[in-house]
């Protein structure tokens, strides 16, 4: 019985010894830890399904691959209501983690210290080899690079083909390397502009629009006579906004409406698709947007050529683009998020979806259509030959000053030399009050 005994209190002491053994949390260095989640705001800015669409799924694809990060995605409506809300919140000091910013308004963020630095990211990681050098200047203030690209744009000469067959005109190259000049869009013009039939030479930079429109459509006329808005370091107008160059860019302009009467103030609802306008400016969005137009397709009512050249061959470059706040508490989980978002993965997820140009030269090369007409006129325009608008903190005075000139001498019939010089104090004095 003593060794009956004996033996069962030492299984009962076993048994408990296991149960212990199985059921206490183990210590063991192999079992996972669980791992924090670092949540991320970001606020962009919201266009049309595709876009918005793109930018869900790249955020979905990102999650699923980083589950120690949750972006917490906030969007507003492109234009003023999405620049007030982004700078009111900074003032407020209600800091994103991310921001989409749009390119040119990047020195303004930048001097106010809002944005981080993410050059020495950008350098190491971000593969900045694979973005064309003149988008990469456009990201670039003091020297450093505060902004990661994901999309591009690009605009180019839309003619219809309908009025250039009545006229008995040959239709425009579209090999992105030989644009017609400016004086060869002005003859064509001058032959397909019929006011009885209420047809319309020529659009040469989108009409009198508001918002950033006229100054990107706009700047490039500056540019392709050998001027520009502001000198070198960006410290001024004078000399190079009202210089010989300005002045006969904005006289060729201005003919264009009072002298030869090809370009009209006011022109009639969608007239390039109701054959009323022989050639206008678009950007590369404009092809998915006139696909919508019954009966007005491309290659048979429509066709694509290179943007015009003056002296220089030049077109405008700028988007939306991705950067940190100087005040995130998580500055290596952001980056994380915005080299994904930028970077090829991401990249041509976004383009996948929304049909937008691709920064990077890696993304544009996988996509056949983007390498074919009329596409390609676009891609290799950005590649090329395009060009940042001035990385300023006084852009958004800039970008009004050039609206009003545009407006002052092409509707107004004002003269340019003066129209010039008050454009040019408009600047200066922008850029003394930022200093």
């Amino acid at each position: 019985m003593r060794k009956w005994l004996t033996l069962i209190i030492l299984l009962s002491i076993a048994g408990l010894a296991l149960f212990y053994f199985f059921t206490l949390p183990s210590e063991s260095p192999n079992k996972e830890k669980q791992v924090k989640q670092v949540e991320l705001t970001f606020l962009r800015n919201l266009a049309n399904p595709a876009f918005n669409q793109a930018y869900e799924e790249v955020v979905a694809a990102f999650e699923a691959t980083h589950p120690n990060i949750k972006i917490n995605m906030q969007s507003m409506h492109w234009g003023s209501e999405y620049e007030l809300r982004l700078r009111t919140e900074l003032a407020a000091g209600n800091h994103p983690d991310i921001m989409a910013i749009d390119s040119p308004n990047l020195a303004l963020y930048a001097n106010s210290g809002s944005l981080l630095s993410i050059d020495s990211y950008m350098k190491a990681e971000g593969n900045i080899e694979d973005i064309p050098e003149g988008v990469l200047k456009g990201l670039t203030y003091n020297d450093e690079i505060y902004l990661a690209p994901i999309v591009e744009s690009s605009i180019a000469l839309f003619y219809n083909m309908n009025i250039f067959r009545e006229a008995g005109i040959p239709f425009p190259s579209g090999n992105p390397n030989n644009p017609m000049t400016w004086d060869e869009v002005l003859e064509i013009a001058k032959k397909i502009n019929n006011p009885e039939k209420g047809v319309i030479g020529i659009d040469p930079a989108q009409g009198f629009g508001v918002g950033e429109g006229p100054a990107y459509f706009k700047m490039p006329i500056l540019w392709q006579f050998g001027a520009d808005v502001l000198s070198p370091d960006r410290s001024t107008a004078e000399g190079y906004l009202n210089s010989k160059e300005a002045l006969e860019a904005l006289q060729f302009y201005q003919d264009l409406y009072s002298k030869h009467g090809v370009a009209a103030v006011d022109m009639p609802p969608a007239p390039f698709e109701t054959d009323k306008l022989g050639m206008t400016v678009l950007g590369s969005w404009a092809i998915s947007e006139l696909q919508q137009t019954p009966g007005f397709v491309l290659g048979e009512d429509y066709g694509v050529a290179p943007l015009p050249k003056g002296q220089y061959q030049v077109v405008p470059n700028g988007g939306w683009a991705l950067g940190i706040s100087s005040k995130t508490k998580h500055p290596k989980e952001a980056w994380e998020f915005v080299k994904f978002a930028t970077g090829y993965e991401g990249a041509k997820l976004f383009v996948e979806i929304s049909g937008d140009l691709p920064a990077r030269y890696s993304v544009a090369k996988d996509f056949p259509e983007l390498n074919e007409y009329p596409k390609n006129i676009f891609v290799q325009q950005d590649q090329n030959y395009s060009k940042n608008r001035p990385v300023t903190p006084a852009y958004p005075v800039l970008s009004e000053a050039i609206k009003d000139l545009f407006e002052e001498v092409g509707k107004e019939g004002k003269d340019v030399g003066i129209a010039a010089n008050e454009a040019t104090e408009k600047i200066n004095n922008g850029l003394k009050d930022i200093k």
